[in-house]
């Protein structure tokens, strides 16, 4: 069979349409808006087509709905959609979205505006955390606005501008997250900035002014001048006594004289005081005295310490670290209460910052120059363990209870493992205790609980020296530590290392002891020094120096050292024989 084909006029007008369809669908990108048609409205869907389109894109009717665009729609009108597939890779269809298309759409737009610097028309929808949610329906957007950004002053209520179409200032763009922040703020003042640099030139420095209160916050109060201007006073600027809230003094629509202390055109900003048009009471700072003590009346409570009223408005404060010679790091809330009157010893008076810094531990006699005079070193107390912890004990006498004398666990017990004989006590145990150490300056006591019981016995070794012979009693052996030893006339326990027990490695074995038998030794190290305590005991360097005892002694005569108890010293002795014949 013989398969040809013919070139007709219909064929070449069927190769120029698929020729110009496929070269306009190569054209068709993902991500891209594009315009459609309406071909058809049911209930559910509206079909779309699109030149370059290889089938009908679908758009679920209840997305026109909540566009409001379902009315504004009918066969043969246009519509923008995001093509986001062009082949759906499971059902093969085409995906688009009026919904994004209108929001890229509204992106696009705002980025422009930002970069031009220009409004946009916007209407607050509700109020949320940290300010309210902003909708811009020309752009199908939606923006943050912060409530330090709704008004010039903050607003405790905002909801009459809810819903009405305002202009906004797009302030922040966050291009990653989609994010748009505006301010009311800003287009007010711009509004404003230059009929209020007319009036704030009108002030100067040191001029009195009226003013009502309009708000009050944390760090100060807004006051509304009668040219209605606002002007902060901060919270330190409205008392020359400590104000932890403007509302102590304040109330909302009071009328107050103020005294300008700043004028800053730049910031359009005027800076206010009530203070300053009080006497100031550091002018007669000149009749304290530091060192002095005075009485005063606390007036605020702190982690830190307090603060104190000397008189009317002359407010000083004393830190934690001067309320207490013994007790550390204590709070004076523990102590104290608002409105005591208490003995205070002035400490330091800074004029230059109008600062006073008071001591109601220097007006007492302080407890470890008391002690000192009470007791003295090698004393034996009566105590009572009053804390404990990981390293040591800490104990108090009865007539001096703030006091915590300092045990370290070394000074528990003269033997014994100093953690184990630290767990043998517990809080409230009464306690003999020698006291080691007092240091007023650090406010610091030491004492000893071994100390109390009596002599080092460490000290049996006072007037021996290394290498002295000593003989011992055997208290237990283990094959793989050594030999544990008594010295006769000690209570002490000694390890003499498996290594240490004889010269020939095949007698080093501690099996040979059971326990009970009396075996003579060297001291190999000492050092009774209070850090150390160390006494080093070893069988092997007293048959070493047994050994070279023999040596000197029977070194010259013939065949000598046959019948010594040295395995090694018969060759030792032919050798040295040898050396002295050549």
């Amino acid at each position: 069979m013989e398969i040809y084909s013919a070139t007709t006029p219909a064929t070449e007008e069927f190769k120029e349409l698929l020729e110009s369809q496929f070269s306009k669908n190569q054209k068709l990108e993902e991500g891209k808006i594009i315009e459609c048609t309406v071909t058809k409205l049911s209930d559910k869907y509206c079909y779309l087509s699109s030149e370059g389109l290889k089938q009908e894109p679908i758009l679920d009717i209840n997305q026109l709905k909540v566009l409001g665009l379902l009315d504004k729609i009918k066969v043969d009108s246009k519509i923008n959609v995001l093509l986001e597939r062009l082949e759906h890779p499971k059902t093969g269809e085409i995906i688009v979205s009026a919904e994004k298309a209108i929001k890229l759409a509204g992106w696009n737009k705002i980025l422009e505006m930002y970069k031009n610097e220009e409004p946009v028309n916007g209407k607050i929808l509700r109020r949320i955390k940290g300010g309210a949610e902003v909708s811009i329906d020309e752009l199908g957007l939606v923006a943050f606005l912060p409530g330090s950004m709704i008004d010039e002053s903050p607003l405790k209520n905002f909801d009459h501008l809810i819903g009405e179409i305002q202009k906004f200032a797009i302030v922040k763009l966050d291009t990653v997250r989609g994010n748009v922040v505006v301010s009311r703020r800003h287009i007010i003042e711009s509004s404003k900035s230059i009929d209020k640099k007319k009036l704030l030139e009108a002030f100067k420095e040191g001029d009195i002014v009226k003013g009502t209160v309009k708000q009050l916050t944390n760090f100060g109060a807004f006051f509304r001048l009668d040219n209605g201007l606002d002007t902060l006073v901060h919270t330190s600027e409205i008392s020359y006594a400590r104000v932890s809230h403007p509302d102590e003094i304040l109330s909302e629509g009071d009328v107050k004289q103020l005294k300008i202390i700043e004028v800053n055109l730049d910031k359009l900003q005027l800076s206010c005081s009530l203070k300053k048009l009080m006497p100031d009471p550091f002018d007669n700072i000149d009749k304290y005295s530091v060192g002095k003590i005075y009485k005063c009346r606390i007036v605020k409570l702190a982690e830190f310490g307090f603060f104190a009223e000397l008189e009317k408005n002359l407010i000083c404060l004393c830190h934690s670290s001067q309320l207490s010679h013994s007790k550390k790091n204590i709070s004076s809330k523990k102590l104290f209460s608002v409105n005591d009157e208490v003995d205070v010893m002035i400490k330091e008076i800074d004029k230059d910052n109008k600062r006073i810094a008071i001591s109601v531990k220097m007006c007492q006699e302080n407890p470890y120059d008391t002690f000192a005079k009470t007791y003295k070193i090698d004393d034996v107390v009566e105590a009572k363990i009053v804390a404990k912890n990981e390293y040591a004990l800490f104990a108090s006498t009865k007539d001096f209870k703030d006091i915590e004398i300092f045990i370290h666990s070394n000074n528990i017990a003269w033997k014994g493992n100093p953690d184990e004989e630290l767990s043998k006590f517990k809080v409230n145990d009464s306690i003999k205790i020698k006291i080691l150490e007092i240091n007023k300056d650090d406010q610091k006591i030491r004492g000893g609980i071994r100390e109390a019981l009596g002599p080092d016995p460490i000290l049996f070794f006072e007037k021996k020296n290394v290498n002295d012979r000593i003989s011992c009693k055997v208290v237990a052996s283990d094959k793989k530590k050594g030999l544990t030893v008594q010295p006769i006339g000690s209570d002490l326990n000694f390890l003499i290392k498996k290594s240490a027990i004889s010269i020939n490695p095949a007698d080093a074995r501690p099996e040979r002891w059971v326990g009970g038998e009396t075996v003579d030794v060297a001291i190999a190290e000492k050092d009774l020094s209070n850090n150390k305590r160390k006494i080093t005991l070893s069988i092997k360097l007293l048959e070493t120096l047994e050994k070279a005892e023999a040596l000197e002694k029977y070194g010259t005569t013939e065949g000598s050292g046959r019948s010594l108890p040295f395995s090694s010293l018969a060759d030792s002795l032919e050798k040295k024989k040898k050396d002295n014949e050549d």
